[in-house]
């Protein structure tokens, strides 16, 4: 029997949220054309999988046996491609990098230490879930929380730092030398599910109404245009230089927040033999703190403007 794999991926996600029109967003699918594809796997299987309803859908008994051998036949496939592509290129390395990072130093270190290898970096969208889990990167240097489960992955800490307010230049609080969490406590503070950063409920202005709340779809700098113009403040790792490049925000070193936790992330089955330089590199390169020993950050800090470099 030929089964489609790019199908039996499409059912697992189906399964996983228990409704077509969130699978569809997922998968980036019109939810029609998601429907005729799990139609197309229940012919080739012979079975029904999923009972339908207006309410979501649900597993059918052929469907709850046959999901657990079904993520299990996705796993071994994306092994099999791993073990096929590092017999044919035993020296490349793709190091995934989350928003808000910078890792050229990294990656140029491990270029010098292996000249015959082939270190590419991949900056990732936070909604870019599946790119160590499919291959399209071989390590992965994030902030947690991590936005996918770690079962099957080896996750390494790199350093802890502080956070940092993010802030109009005009905010009561943006020249101060530091701040504590106190000083927020007329803000609503929303912490992202997927990354480390803080945003605050827009509110109103100088007499100007609050906008609408940011929908998931807003991009980075959408959500920084209501910083600049006051009304929002975020809470970014102390090392995310994104909005230090705009003169209208400022970056004032938090004092008693939770510290951000940077960590390096791999396959725990990759054979790939440039992981482990990879990690020794990450942990003397990367597990350097840059604020001081008391956690704070030093006065008037503010991260260096990035260059073209810093696009690895």
């Amino acid at each position: 029997m030929d089964v489609d794999l790019r199908l039996v991926r499409y059912f697992t996600v189906v399964a996983e949220y228990g409704n077509f029109g969130r699978a569809a967003t997922r998968l980036h699918l019109a939810q029609p054309s998601l429907s005729r594809q799990i139609q197309r796997l229940e012919a080739q299987l012979g079975v029904r999988l999923l009972d339908r309803s207006p309410q979501g859908s649900s597993l059918t008994d052929a469907g709850r046996a046959f999901l657990p051998r079904a993520r299990i036949l996705l796993q071994e496939a994306e092994l099999a491609a791993r073990v096929a592509r590092a017999a044919v290129r035993p020296r490349a390395l793709t190091v995934g990098c989350a928003e808000g990072l910078v890792i050229t130093a990294c990656t140029q270190e491990l270029r010098r230490r292996h000249p015959e290898g082939q270190v590419r970096t991949r900056h990732l969208d936070w909604r870019d879930t599946r790119a160590l889990a499919e291959g399209r990167v071989d390590a992965l240097i994030a902030y947690k929380p991590l936005p996918f489960p770690t079962g099957g992955f080896r996750v390494t800490t790199l350093h802890e730092e502080p956070r940092v307010l993010v802030t109009s230049a005009s905010h009561p609080l943006a020249d101060e030398k530091a701040v504590s969490l106190r000083a927020l406590s007329d803000e609503e503070l929303v912490a992202c599910v997927s990354t480390p950063v803080l945003w605050s409920t827009p509110k109103p202005v100088g007499g100007r109404p609050a906008p609408l709340q940011p929908a998931i779809d807003d991009s980075f700098e959408d959500k920084l245009e209501l910083v600049a113009t006051g009304h929002c403040v975020a809470v970014f790792p102390a090392s995310d230089r994104r909005a230090a490049v705009r003169e209208d925000i400022a970056l004032v070193p938090v004092i008693d927040s939770d510290p951000c936790e940077v960590v390096l992330v791999t396959r725990a089955d990759d054979p790939n033999p440039l992981l482990g330089s990879l990690e020794d590199v990450a942990r003397t390169l990367l597990g350097a703190v840059t604020p001081q020993e008391n956690g704070t950050l030093p006065v008037n800090w503010r991260p260096a403007p990035m260059s073209s470099n810093d696009l690895g």
